[in-house]
């Protein structure tokens, strides 16, 4: 067969059309075309579908400098213009007095608040609408509110390209997460729990290409999640579910949904139901689970069965093959190994308040102790977040001095923020963030190198 000739565009200058001869001759006898690096993920440990947001990255850094409302230097000014990086100079409660919504292209660490971390309480945090968001290690607690009795403490209507990291979202008075119409969203490494009066519901899913990974779900009636979209659940651990852990879509419309090395676990309040209202329009794939009843203080998990998922009108349609595949896929553990990941790692675990310790200790009581509460005050209350003060430096671009000078970059450089020293296509304000949240590049089976 005769070598092609390369079709050269007579508007190229005689350097490229010689280039695009050359590699079109190449071409043709077989050779390897370049490799395309593959995308960078929102952090080196993101994973799943909304793993490839880019937030603020290469945007301005904005400092949050009190705890107020509004007004210059609070959280709904830092979220009410894109292409930012959220840092925080300030820990503590954020009162909020009314919702709050998030514009796109941002990035909230949360990590870099000082003391015991940040938290929001009182009102909706939305991201509805948005896109391109990274939010990491920061507390949502709704709370009693008056005339909020019907919303979320994290809202997420036809939002894309979100992931959420080490997140505490706790006492909403309806789903303490709602999904509509959005795609390519991340829950990972998140506590999702006792959720309050009206419905004590952990989240309403009604979203295609989701991924919740390496989460804890604690202390809801139902709704551990809703799973009513195209769905990937791994390595999830469910303790003390009220009336249903896992619930399926059950609607007129097809759903898929991956369940993969979960673990649920009975706790006081728990009915036999870990999984259940499903219906045949819903499409399980699922293995490696496990399910531990009995309330006895030992963890003792069985394999999970196809038929947990209910039977007759009310079972899946199981398939034979994963549904999803991700970009970045997540790295999954057994479920008994990612049972003692999440309690160490779950919600805002740099710096565990005495709420999401209380939690913790109820699962590690495997059975014995857990409570589906209607009030916040059953339990203590919101307590306090101590603050502190930031590293020197850290005021200015964001990045403490004593980082700078660890990785020999000059104090004085008014653009070493956006620089990237390493030339791994994070930026220097990156990598700073993402080793406050100890991140790592981790090698298969979730092993640090």
């Amino acid at each position: 067969m005769p070598t092609p000739t390369p079709r050269v565009s007579p508007c190229f200058p005689p350097s490229l059309r010689f280039a695009a001869f050359a590699f079109a001759a190449v071409s043709s006898f077989g050779a390897t075309t370049p490799t395309v690096p593959p995308p960078l993920p929102a952090f080196p440990t993101a994973e799943g579908f909304g793993a490839l947001a880019t937030g603020g990255r290469g945007g301005e850094v904005y400092h949050v400098t009190n705890l107020g409302d509004a007004g210059p230097g609070s959280f709904r000014d830092a979220v009410a213009k894109g292409h930012r990086t959220v840092v925080f100079d300030v820990g503590g409660y954020v009162d909020l007095k009314s919702a709050v919504s998030v514009t796109s292209d941002l990035t909230i660490a949360g990590q870099t608040a000082p003391g015991e971390g940040i938290a929001l309480r009182n009102y909706e945090v939305s991201f509805s609408g948005s896109h391109n968001l990274i939010v990491r290690y920061v507390r949502f607690r709704h709370g009693v509110t008056p005339k909020q009795e019907k919303k979320y403490a994290v809202g997420a209507g036809s939002a894309e390209n979100l992931i959420l990291d080490h997140c505490s979202i706790e006492w909403a008075s309806w789903d303490g997460v709602g999904m509509s119409a959005s795609k390519n969203i991340t829950m990972q490494w998140c506590l999702i729990g006792e959720n309050i009066d009206l419905q004590r519901f952990g989240c309403l899913c009604e979203s295609d290409q989701v991924t919740f990974a390496h989460n804890l779900w604690i202390d809801n009636q139902s709704r551990n999640p809703k799973a009513k979209g195209i769905i990937q659940y791994v390595n999830n651990v469910v303790y003390n579910w009220g009336v249903t852990g896992l619930v399926g879509g059950h609607s007129a419309a097809e759903h898929s949904l991956d369940v993969l090395n979960n673990y649920f676990i009975q706790g006081p309040d728990s009915s036999a139901h870990f999984a259940g209202e499903f219906t045949a329009t819903d499409h399980v794939f699922q293995s490696g689970n496990l399910v531990a009843l009995g309330k006895g203080g030992t963890l003792n998990g069985r394999p999970v069965l196809d038929g947990d998922f209910g039977g007759g009108k009310d079972a899946p349609t199981f398939v034979a093959q994963v549904f999803n595949h991700p970009t970045v896929p997540v790295r999954m553990d057994s479920a008994a190994a990612a049972c003692d990941q999440v309690l160490a790692g779950a919600g805002v675990s740099l710096h565990r308040d005495r709420i999401d310790l209380q939690l913790i200790a109820q699962v590690k009581s495997y059975g014995k102790t857990g409570k589906i509460i209607h009030d916040p005050s059953e339990v203590g209350g919101f307590g306090e977040i101590l603050g502190g003060t930031p590293p020197p430096g850290a005021t200015g671009d964001g990045i403490a001095d004593a980082w700078k000078i660890a990785h020999g970059l000059d104090l004085k450089d008014p653009a070493v923020a956006r620089g990237d020293y390493n030339h791994d296509g994070y930026s220097n304000l990156e990598k700073y963030v993402n080793e406050l949240a100890g991140d790592f590049r981790p090698k298969a089976g979730g092993l640090k190198d």
